[in-house]
């Protein structure tokens, strides 16, 4: 077998029994649930004596068609602490099948650094992502039930905030008409999808501490609003136990191997354009627990999960990074200094300079935050020597540290520079400082998000989104965190504007308050919480051969 493909080098790797892996990390038989020979759910909470780990966030700069390899990069890196002496658990999302079956690719890193099983991993798993979708489509039929047997709480079918979801890019069912057939079929109102990952109840889930947190927070999230336009919640309905139960499993962090088998801890994965891009609180408080370092990652750009990770997820976790990670290639920096896709594999000195303003920024925004910044160049074969060391230069000119990581064909043999790099950033002292404090407005929280992290100079409300924040200040809203909803192909609200641009406007649309996460989401741009497939989507490339062998996964 040629050793070409993703799953070709999956396939060829032999897997060591998930009982082996959890021994290595002091898990107990009884602390895991296993699902088959090499998955698990793990059991918590665990032991309050385990101390907590140093904490590696991976980030990137905005991503490209030319790729970044983040997960990859993420996975090299946990294997290569573990190859240098340092306990390690990677703690990571799970795929969504929309990008799976369409454009983006899995979640499960690349070559010789990869989460496994990873066909297993980018399709069905252990089911929590339709645990998730279940349960969201469950309460939407409960509300249209609850309307269409007498309506008790006045619900308004105008102002219905609830849409329903499903786990793959289906552009057609963004805008709906329901209840359509006569009275014995509900009430006709216009309704729409979102894909499971941007459902309220994925964030929920990811930002729960435990179960009873779970319930608490599931009965707070808004369904709508009834006749006099006041707030109806799920605990308004009576019916957070019933969706609670429905995720009693899906809540339980997911334990699997790298190929080089060590501990990987894989649960929830909202996107970070329309959600907050963070794997579970769970996952990575358990990751912390049982090893000396926690290696994460948050979803696209720094500018978005990196600072979604830093103000949403970390008051909920309670640790801040010892580190960051950020993950820069040659030819996406090219991309963003005008290179066309055909021509990234030459040379191109000036490109690069131009281009890596991108990578600067971020560099600079997460440095906001008073935590030490190490970059990672995932280097492409394609890259020259000169390419190379010219990024390096740059990064270094900025003293951040740098190291170059071949993980895709070396495993975690190459990505040791990068290892012994983030151990000497994450025993740095370092003094974590928010982006805004806590209680801050909505306005003022999108103002300094635009302005710090993006590099951006103002923000435009449209009229609805100006009406939404004086309603929301009237119902004690307007203090909650904001989660931005923007392109994550430019630091802009416009894909198209690549590099770092500067004097730009962010455009807020309208807000979405998601009460059971705790947060309100600001839609910017023209952004879609239900993305389409491409022209020519992966599910066409894949197969299963007669003996249940798979291939065109990547």
């Amino acid at each position: 077998m040629t050793l070409n493909t993703d799953i070709a080098i999956s396939q060829a790797t032999p897997l060591e029994s998930i009982e082996k892996i959890a021994a290595k990390v002091g898990l107990t038989p009884d602390q895991i649930e296993p699902y088959g020979h090499t998955k698990a759910k793990i059991n918590l909470p665990l032991s309050d004596q385990h101390a907590l780990g140093k904490l590696v966030l991976v980030t990137s700069i905005n991503p490209t068609p030319a790729g970044e390899g983040k997960s990859t990069v993420a996975i090299g890196l946990g294997d290569a602490l573990n190859l240098i002496g340092h306990k390690t658990v990677l703690a990571l999302r799970e795929p969504s099948l929309g990008p799976v079956m369409g454009l983006k690719g899995g979640a499960t890193g690349g070559g010789h650094a990869q989460v496994v099983p990873m066909e297993d991993i980018n399709l069905h798993f252990t089911g929590d992502m339709h645990a998730l979708t279940e349960a969201h489509d469950t309460l939407a039929a409960l509300i249209d039930n609850h309307i269409q047997q007498g309506n008790e709480l006045h619900l308004d079918p105008r102002q219905i905030v609830w849409k329903r979801v499903l786990d793959i890019n289906d552009r057609a069912l963004r805008q709906t008409v329901i209840g359509l057939g006569g009275r014995t079929s509900g009430v006709p109102r216009q309704d729409g999808f979102d894909i499971t990952v941007a459902s309220e109840l994925m964030a929920v889930l990811c930002l729960s501490e435990d179960l009873t947190d779970l319930k608490r927070r599931v009965n707070r999230i808004l369904i709508g609003y009834n006749t006099d336009k006041e707030p109806v919640t799920v605990g308004d309905l009576k019916v957070g136990g019933a969706i609670t139960l429905l995720l009693k499993d899906a809540i339980k962090p997911n334990l699997v191997q790298t190929l080089e088998h060590n501990p990987a801890i894989i649960h929830g994965g909202p996107f970070a354009n329309i959600a907050h891009g963070c794997n579970s609180v769970l996952a990575t408080q358990t990751a912390l627990q049982l090893g000396d370092y926690a290696v994460t990652e948050a979803g696209f750009g720094a500018d978005l999960g990196g600072e979604k990770f830093m103000d949403i997820k970390t008051p909920v976790l309670g640790k801040t990074p010892d580190a960051v990670v950020i993950v820069a290639t040659v030819r996406a920096l090219k991309y963003n200094g005008g290179v066309k896709r055909a021509d990234l594999e030459t040379e191109d000195l000036a490109a690069l300079k131009q281009g890596s303003a991108n990578l600067l920024r971020h560099i600079h925004s997460m440095q906001q935050y008073g935590v030490p910044v190490v970059v990672a160049i995932n280097r492409f074969t394609s890259d020259t020597d000169a390419e190379i060391q010219t990024l390096t230069d740059i990064v270094k000119a900025q003293n951040v540290a740098v190291a170059t990581t071949t993980e895709w064909a070396d495993g975690g043999a190459g990505t040791t520079d990068l290892a012994e790099a983030v151990v000497k950033a994450a025993n740095q002292e370092s003094h974590f400082t928010p982006l805004v404090k806590p209680g801050t407005d909505l306005l003022t929280q999108v103002k300094a998000i635009t302005q710090k992290i993006y590099g951006g100079a103002k923000v435009e409300l449209s009229s609805k989104a100006e009406r939404q924040l004086k309603t929301f200040a009237k119902r004690g809203w307007d203090h909650l965190p904001v989660c931005m909803a923007k392109t994550q192909y430019s630091l802009t609200d416009d894909a198209h504007q690549l590099g770092a641009p500067t004097d730009f406007t962010i455009h807020v649309r309208e807000f979405s308050p998601r009460l059971g996460a705790g947060f309100v989401v600001a839609l910017t741009g023209n952004v879609l919480t239900m993305p389409g497939l491409p022209k020519h989507p992966a599910a066409l490339d894949m197969d299963i051969a007669a003996d249940g062998t798979i291939t065109g996964l990547f």
